[in-house]
């Protein structure tokens, strides 16, 4: 009897050691908006939590206008601990709101200077950049006796008419990158003169970034002007395309991650913003990406474009956010008879 009345003291202390430890060794729960494919998400957070097992990934995935909206809704009572995989040009609008929260992750020196912010310390850190691209149909292109573009300004010849969709620059951040990108190069009358006669040439206006190359791969146009995310995946599939980067340079976005100010977890979301800067984090990144923040390991997938950052007009990007709705504006007013219907 007491031998056993000792056992089950000691079981009995053993469970309320047990239970007086199980709060203090609860996962810290991250909360993480996103922007990325959900393909990636699984990868980056498989990754994450095995080297930082005390902390649990949340991801919320949606298009950056809506999460822009999102934590503007939320600035009172913030949700959000961080953003990962944003673009950097949703972060730089968000942090202009007051919505974000500087910070210098560890190894942040050590990314290629494209994808560090020029703040101290910083508010954005960037994880991989994609390409504005030309998905071009070899197949259908040679039955219809079409050649491949060589600059931007090739696509307002007479000979693409009707042969090109293209995302809406209102719907899409990568249509406007379009957009932007030609008139900061080229100058405003200029470029508005292109658009005219581009628009001539382009059947359709797509209301997501990936629908053109997806055209283009199955042969209802010979050119979609899309991204590199979705390109060399649909080539991979077999789909008879090329992916042509223009002589002239093209427009991009980094994905990014930041700080939400005001974040419930600040600790845990440093461990994040810390890891996805490191050189295991962007080996992982390149296994999906073309071109990341870490230098010297710029391969990708297959059929991706490498070194994007080689291919990318210098441009403002706080230029682009202060000039978002005029352009906008007058893009619809000129354009918009060619949009698709837009989603519910």
């Amino acid at each position: 009897m007491r031998r056993f009345a000792c056992l089950l003291s000691t079981a009995a202390a053993t469970a309320l050691v047990v239970g007086m430890a199980g709060p203090a060794a609860a996962k810290t729960q991250l909360t993480v908006y996103s922007t990325l494919q959900k393909e990636v998400l699984t990868p980056y957070e498989q990754a994450f939590e095995k080297a930082h097992p005390d902390i649990d990934i949340t991801w919320v995935r949606d298009a950056g206008g809506v999460i822009h909206a999102r934590l503007l809704a939320e600035r009172a009572n913030p949700r959000a601990d961080v953003l990962f995989g944003v673009p950097v040009t949703n972060i730089v609008s968000l942090a202009r709101d007051g919505l974000i929260e500087p910070y210098a992750p560890k190894d942040y020196m050590n990314l290629q200077p494209m994808f560090r912010d020029k703040n101290d310390p910083p508010l954005w850190t960037g994880l991989e950049m994609y390409l504005n691209i030309v998905c071009f149909n070899t197949v259908e292109a040679e039955k219809r006796g079409i050649p491949k573009p060589k600059t931007w300004a090739d696509l307002a010849d007479p000979i693409y008419k009707g042969q090109i969709a293209m995302p809406n620059p209102t719907m899409s951040n990568t249509g406007y990158g379009y957009v932007h990108s030609w008139i900061q190069k080229l100058g405003d009358e200029k470029a508005w003169a292109f658009l005219d006669k581009l628009h001539q040439n382009v059947s359709v206006y797509t209301n997501s970034s990936s629908t053109p190359c997806k055209y283009a791969a199955t042969g209802e146009y010979v050119i979609g002007l899309s991204t590199d995310l979705t390109g060399p995946f649909l080539k991979t599939k077999g789909a008879p395309i090329d992916l042509l980067v223009p002589s002239d340079e093209t427009a991009w976005d980094i994905e990014s991650t930041a700080m939400v100010k005001g974040s419930r977890n600040p600790e845990a979301a440093k461990v994040l913003i810390d890891w996805g800067a490191s050189r295991e984090a962007h080996e992982l990144f390149n296994k999906y990406y073309g071109s990341v923040g870490m230098d010297g390991i710029n391969g990708g997938p297959p059929n991706s474009i490498p070194d994007g950052a080689k291919k990318a007009q210098d441009y403002s990007v706080e230029w682009s956010i202060d000039n978002r709705t005029p352009i906008l504006t007058e893009w619809a007013k000129r354009y918009d008879s060619k949009s698709e219907p837009k989603s519910n």
